[in-house]
């Protein structure tokens, strides 16, 4: 598959660029930024930015797929010319800012008969939540009741891209990074959104953007009657940053057993009803989330994401951060 990139505002992207350029399903056939800045940007990591525009990119029949990371805030737009255009899409996350562009990305999609991917890793690339995926479907923890999550993130401000705080481009802090957490919430536990209680957005530590809405915590009740709570925040000190060891922190409370993991360090742990023995959870193995965009594209039924899963978590995303 023929696949160009457009907005390399987010060093995200470049990741994915470097992913495509490993994996034999894919072709890179160039790229395209329209700042001077990020296109610099983009040349110190290796990636020539051939178009001059993102049309030019767009008419160019040899594409066959668009990856964008641009801005936030520039990419519900993106994604829905590139769906007019005839193209599959892939994009870092969040895959837009509003309600009213997730709407037409649906609808564009469904007209175009193309698809719509997001760069939800999680889902491929993190052992502990494959490993707990796996516990919680063999029935071990028993139905979930309760979650706190914490999705604690540094701030870096001046190594952050500026856009950042920019009015219109960032989009909340809920939407950047609660996202994945319901995304897992889902697809590891089997945890839908139902019932929005509580969300609250504010600046606490990026004192030169006083307009800059840095923190985020949420109450949410899912379809089963389970309490989910959950704090975004750019709260980890400059210096910590992610050696922070409880980055990505989930404990899971169900009806036989409690499981707590965090990405950022030590083993996954977990407690059986009955059992006073505290149980080591092994890492599974990861999985290509290049390779699950190529198999859904071809027609694969039997794929760990879906486009329908892609809109679903951000549009809860977007609720929230709304009401936030």
């Amino acid at each position: 598959m023929n696949i160009a990139f457009a907005g390399l505002k987010h060093s995200h992207i470049f990741v994915l660029y470097n992913l495509a350029l490993q994996n034999e399903n894919f072709e890179v056939v160039g790229a395209f930024e329209d700042s001077a800045e990020y296109v610099a940007l983009a040349n110190k990591n290796g990636v020539e930015c051939n178009y001059k525009s993102f049309d030019e990119l767009l008419n160019d029949k040899n594409v066959e797929a668009v990856a964008l990371g641009g801005a936030f805030g520039e990419r519900g737009k993106m994604a829905i010319k590139a769906l007019n255009a005839g193209k599959h899409v892939i994009a870092d996350k969040p895959l837009c800012t509003t309600l009213s562009e997730l709407k037409q990305i649906e609808k564009t999609a469904e007209k175009s008969g193309k698809k719509v991917s997001c760069m939800f890793t999680m889902r491929f690339d993190e052992p502990k939540i494959l490993a707990a995926k796996k516990l919680y479907d063999s029935g071990a923890l028993g139905q979930i009741n309760n979650v706190i999550f914490s999705g604690h993130h540094p701030l870096q401000y001046g190594r952050r891209p500026m856009w950042y705080f920019e009015k219109g481009l960032h989009g909340g802090v809920i939407n950047d990074i609660a996202i994945h957490a319901i995304d897992i919430l889902s697809f590891a536990f089997g945890l839908e959104i139902e019932t929005l209680n509580a969300a609250r957005c504010w600046n606490a530590y990026a004192d030169e953007q006083k307009n800059f809405k840095d923190s985020g915590q949420l109450m949410l009740t899912a379809s089963n009657g389970a309490g989910i709570i959950g704090d975004v925040s750019y709260a980890i000190p400059d210096g910590v940053e992610f050696k922070y060891e409880n980055y990505w922190r989930f404990q899971i409370f169900g009806t036989k057993g409690v499981l707590d993991f965090s990405l950022g360090g030590g083993k996954a742990t977990y407690y059986l009803k009955g059992d006073e023995t505290q149980h080591i959870l092994e890492d599974a193995d990861t999985n290509n989330y290049l390779d699950d965009f190529y198999k859904y594209v071809n027609g694969d039924e039997n794929t760990i994401l879906t486009q329908q899963e892609v809109f679903a978590a951000t549009k809860t995303a977007l609720e929230i951060q709304k009401f936030g």
